[in-house]
């Protein structure tokens, strides 16, 4: 399932997935900035797990969403 990416002025997030070792998924949003070399580019994941890849990755793009929206004016 290939990575889903939204952008707002300079930000960039891009929501995925990773597999657990449980059989579960969570969403995964890696935020980056434009010519920010200092920028924290920790994933942030969702607090939720998910029985399906679909699940998790509608959970991302929602995280992803939500980042974005406090980003900027």
């Amino acid at each position: 399932m290939a990575a889903v990416t939204y952008t707002k002025l300079d930000w960039k997030a891009e929501a995925d997935i990773q597999r657990l070792p449980d059989g579960k998924y969570q969403g995964v949003v890696l935020m980056t900035r434009t010519g920010a070399a200092d920028a924290d580019n920790a994933p942030r994941t969702v607090d939720t797990l998910s029985d399906t890849p679909e699940e998790a990755l509608e959970e991302a793009k929602a995280l992803a969403h939500r980042l974005l929206a406090g980003v900027g004016g």
